[in-house]
């Protein structure tokens, strides 16, 4: 039970199929607590998928990615889809019409963009360019918070994850939208107070051929001046997306940020309903670009606290990862707000928030940052 003002809220109290234990931060969405989802997922996941399964039927999304003998194969992220003619990938974006693969290319952009003053939100605010002038002069156009400059900030209309908890699922409405943006009438939204260009969603995997035309086209508009290329991620991309994406970033003082939703796969795909193997593996990858432009930090990572499935197991082996590639590598947790289909879930607790950066402190990460501060709660 939790007070807010005067009145009294009884958290629903959720209880494992498995265990039979009973906690507010066990949901009755999927059914089963951490522990034995982590230790007896074989069991758990059947049911776990349908949960999926069902989350994605009211949008025309496919349950799982499609398999087809003969179809044509889409090459953009971890799923590698092979897509039926007349048929949609997982992304539900990604079509196959005539044999060719359409949808997301540099032409037909499914997407809203808007500017964000500066310093802004941004998942990285507190170490990047934007929001603190680290950089300055060539990657930043002030030695503090860029007051009067803004962000484009564009938010791409489909995603190849699938979280139970998404805090931008409007989005899934959209994806079948007719209404396309080119990636030139992107870069020339481009206003000259525009430092940074910052692509999420969803996710920019999908239409990655979009982003990446539409970086080109607004660096060479941009000319000398600081235009900073940035991305938030589930960082499923394949190759060579992922290194055209890491090269945009390096060369212009953009950042990285990739969430990363889980430590164990099994708990990844409860939550996600998609492996992270491919996430953890494009980490490491770029994590070879932080020592070569240490300022402003190239890559970020950040996780959501999901009361009850993103715990201190979760978090510690998240940061001993980070901190094995590179302690100086900045972790931001996240706090977590009911939302989408796992609204019976507490807010995270301040303590909860306390002892995760408590725990990927001692994992050796050297900048573990609390975002969100706002949405704490007290322990349930």
């Amino acid at each position: 039970m939790t007070g807010i003002g005067k009145v009294l809220v009884r958290i629903p109290s959720g209880k494992c199929r498995q265990c039979g234990k009973s906690s507010p931060a066990i949901s009755d969405v999927i059914g089963f607590c951490a522990n034995c989802i982590r230790s007896h997922f074989e069991d758990v996941w059947p049911e776990i998928k349908s949960v999926h399964a069902r989350t994605r039927k009211p949008y025309g999304l496919p349950e799982s990615p499609p398999r087809a003998e003969s179809g044509v194969a889409c090459k953009l992220c971890v799923h590698l889809c092979k897509i039926p003619e007349g048929g949609v990938g997982f992304c539900g974006l990604r079509r196959a019409e005539d044999g060719k693969i359409k949808g997301g290319r540099p032409h037909e952009g499914n997407l809203s963009y808007y500017y964000d003053p500066l310093p802004t939100n941004c998942v990285g605010d507190f170490v990047c360019p934007g929001g603190t002038g680290c950089g300055y002069p060539q990657y930043a156009v002030s030695d503090g918070p860029e007051h009067g400059h803004n962000n484009l900030a564009v938010f791409y209309n489909a995603c190849s994850f699938n979280c139970l908890y998404c805090q931008n699922h409007q989005f899934k409405d959209r994806t079948r939208s007719t209404q396309r943006v080119t990636a030139k009438q992107l870069a020339g939204a481009v206003k000259l107070n525009t430092s940074c260009i910052c692509y999420f969603g969803g996710d920019p995997t999908p239409q990655i051929l979009h982003a990446l035309k539409a970086s080109k086209l607004a660096l060479q508009m941009a000319s000398e001046r600081v235009l900073r290329i940035c991305w938030e991620t589930n960082g499923a991309v394949q190759e060579p997306f992922l290194s055209m994406m890491a090269r945009l970033s390096f060369d212009s003082g953009g950042l990285i940020k990739f969430d990363l939703k889980a430590w164990n796969e099994s708990v990844h795909h409860a939550l996600c309903g998609v492996t992270n193997r491919k996430t953890l593996d494009n980490f490491k990858v770029l994590s070879e670009f932080v020592q070569q432009r240490p300022v402003p930090p190239f890559l970020i990572a950040s996780t959501l606290l999901v009361p009850g499935y993103v715990d201190e197991v979760e978090v510690a082996g998240i940061a001993r990862y980070i901190a094995q590639l590179n302690p100086e590598i900045p972790y931001s947790l996240l706090g977590f707000y009911p939302h989408f289909h796992l609204q019976d879930l507490p807010t995270t607790s301040r303590s909860h928030a306390l002892r995760c950066k408590e725990v990927a402190e001692s994992a050796g990460l050297k900048n573990v940052h609390i975002g969100n501060l706002h949405l704490l709660g007290r322990d349930y």
